[in-house]
């Protein structure tokens, strides 16, 4: 299960900015914070029912993710439509924005920080490209050291 020292400092810091973290809100996060990679919302709603013995609807999940996403608490990975709990979750200060190593292999993930310059270089080419960007979130795909080394 997840640490609920964990989930109570998360939901003590986003109570601290008038955001309440609901019950299901919490239960979502602890099913996050329990899978050992990325997770699908409907992987969500079956380890939901598995971890809760109770029902969630999918359209529910999503709700929440949003909501969740929102408040910068999970990050989506667009290229394969799963979520993750923000590494930073509980931190009190400001991070840089999450960029994503993804194994194609094991499909773990690991929350990396990039410099800024980075993104302003990329932003600044695409912008004189005639292009407009959605928020910027790098997701790269390979293969992990522990993957490799098999």
């Amino acid at each position: 299960m997840a640490s609920s020292k964990l989930l109570d400092r998360v939901a003590q810091k986003y109570k601290s900015k008038g955001i309440s973290l609901t019950e299901k809100r919490q239960k979502i996060l602890a099913v996050l914070l329990n899978a050992k990679q990325a997770l699908s919302a409907y992987d969500i709603v079956d380890a939901y029912k598995e971890e809760f013995n109770q029902s969630i609807p999918a359209m529910s999940v999503y709700r929440i993710l949003d909501f969740l996403m929102e408040i910068d608490l999970v990050h989506k990975l667009e290229s394969v439509n799963q979520f993750l709990v923000c590494e930073h979750a509980a931190c009190e200060h400001e991070h840089a924005k999450a960029q994503f190593l993804i194994c194609d292999d094991c499909h773990s993930v690991q929350e990396i920080s990039v410099d800024k310059s980075v993104f302003n270089t990329l932003s600044n080419s695409v912008a004189n490209s005639g292009f407009s960007l959605r928020p910027l979130q790098l997701e790269l795909h390979g293969t992990c050291l522990a993957c490799s080394e098999n």
